[in-house]
């Protein structure tokens, strides 16, 4: 299949209040946002014309913006709004949306205190990351690169700086020959994915690790509950490597990813069992409820 460049697509965004000609929806080069990474995003998924937990969405947004020291003009009402508008400008039911907040082009320096923040929220069809054969489960290598330490970067927020490590282990571990890569914390734990967190069944009881320098996942958050409304233990803790080889089972959890089984970390194998099974089908039947269903649930 051809690549279809994302510059050059039928479409419309939604850019600082305005919806714009897909084409048209551009920015300088030499915007804050570009050359110094102040930028915050979201991906979000509709399915059936219905954005999963976009209040959740769109709350992170804003607080990502907060730790990045700047407040996006739009009150999360607008978000929202613009969200929904987007997604029925683009006439489609199920999609994958992507809002951006940056700091644009009045300053370039370090510091940014006169820049305008910017906007945009774009939507297109996106099946699931890993594709039609996921249920037989991905292949992660294990990365070189680590989360880095709380103190050293902004880790509690969906800062587009912080996906640079990410680029760099997922590319190095498709090199190898695997699907994605599996992230240590700074101080040597099982961190994330480059794009999702991960959980692990032992002993019939699911684990996971704290996220204390990687993002607390909205998917990860939803798996949770809906492990506990089963009945299963759900353990929150530092995972070392040698606790991983214990694991029977093991997911990935996150908006472009869903529910994913895992097949092979490393040298280790995992089989998808059953734990896995019913968590990847609860997710698929709660997507597809409306949302005061989703609420109603969450409560």
């Amino acid at each position: 299949m051809a690549l279809i460049p994302f510059d050059d697509r039928d479409g419309i965004i939604w850019f600082d209040g305005e919806m714009v000609a897909w084409r048209d929806a551009k920015l300088h080069v030499l915007t804050h946002g570009l050359h110094y990474g102040s930028a915050v995003f979201e991906g979000e998924r509709a399915y059936s014309g219905n954005i999963f937990k976009l209040e959740a969405h769109t709350e992170r947004l804003i607080n990502s913006a907060k730790l990045l020291g700047f407040d996006i003009p739009q009150s999360a009402a607008q978000i929202n709004a613009a969200c929904n508008a987007v997604l029925k400008a683009n006439n489609l039911v199920d999609a994958y949306i992507r809002p951006i907040a940056y700091r644009g082009s009045e300053q370039l320096a370090v510091s940014a205190q006169l820049t305008k923040i910017h906007l945009a929220i774009a939507c297109w069809s996106w099946p699931n990351l890993f594709g039609a054969d996921r249920m037989k489960g991905v292949r992660l290598a294990l990365a070189d690169w680590r989360r880095p330490h709380p103190q050293t970067a902004p880790t509690a927020s969906k800062a587009a700086g912080l996906y640079m490590i990410g680029t760099l282990a997922k590319h190095q571990a498709e090199a190898q020959g695997y699907t994605d890569a599996l992230m240590l914390t700074w101080d040597g734990y099982v961190g994330e994915a480059t794009g999702a967190n991960i959980f692990f069944v032992i002993d019939g009881k699911l684990h996971t690790p704290i996220p204390d320098c990687f993002l607390d996942g909205i998917t990860r958050r939803t798996v949770i509950a809906l492990a506990r409304a089963r009945g299963l233990e759900v353990i929150e803790r530092h995972i070392t490597l040698d606790d991983m080889a214990t694991a029977t089972e093991a997911f990935l959890a996150g908006t472009a990813a869903e529910v994913t089984p895992v097949r092979q970390i490393g040298t280790q194998d995992f089989t998808p069992g059953k734990i896995t099974e019913t968590l990847v089908a609860d997710y698929a039947d709660l997507v597809l409820m409306q949302p005061e269903e989703v609420a109603r649930r969450a409560a």
